[in-house]
């Protein structure tokens, strides 16, 4: 695990770094979940609503709606295609994505339209890790922990 000013990056990983997301390609599935930025930001999430499976989703547009005491947003598709999965755990235990944001709090998994076109834009390695400290150093951004 990479840190960047306190918060857990994986340089393993593809992300929208001004949208806070994650990708990982599995196969043919694409798992996405927020990035530890993310739930330091909003602090301790109290709600997950998560679009149902089957729907078809728009690369930036909302998989499922993530609300905590100071924070209510959408957490944006790193890919087009269809949910085919969302967290089990979220709905009754929302504090998983601030617990374990790369592995058990994972958002939900997308069968992807077309990896390679929705991929290009998204930065991972040392790109990422760049990316994401310019990102946090302009907006003051710094995780506790």
């Amino acid at each position: 695990m990479t840190v960047v000013r306190n918060c857990n990056i994986p340089d393993d990983l593809f992300y929208l770094v001004r949208n806070h997301v994650w990708a990982r390609r599995e196969g043919d599935l694409v798992v996405a979940g927020i990035t530890d930025v993310a739930q330091n930001l909003a602090k301790s999430f109290i709600s997950f609503t998560p679009k149902k499976v089957g729907k078809s989703v728009v690369k930036g547009k909302s998989t499922a709606t993530l609300e905590s005491g100071k924070w209510v947003g959408p957490v944006p598709a790193p890919v087009a295609g269809e949910i085919v999965e969302i967290n089990p755990t979220g709905e009754s235990d929302p504090t998983i994505f601030n617990r374990d944001p790369y592995g058990d709090g994972w958002v939900c998994k997308i069968k992807a339209e077309d990896w390679d076109r929705d991929s290009a834009d998204l930065l991972t390695g040392q790109a990422a890790l760049d990316a994401y400290d310019a990102f946090m150093q302009e907006e003051g951004i710094e995780c506790g922990g």
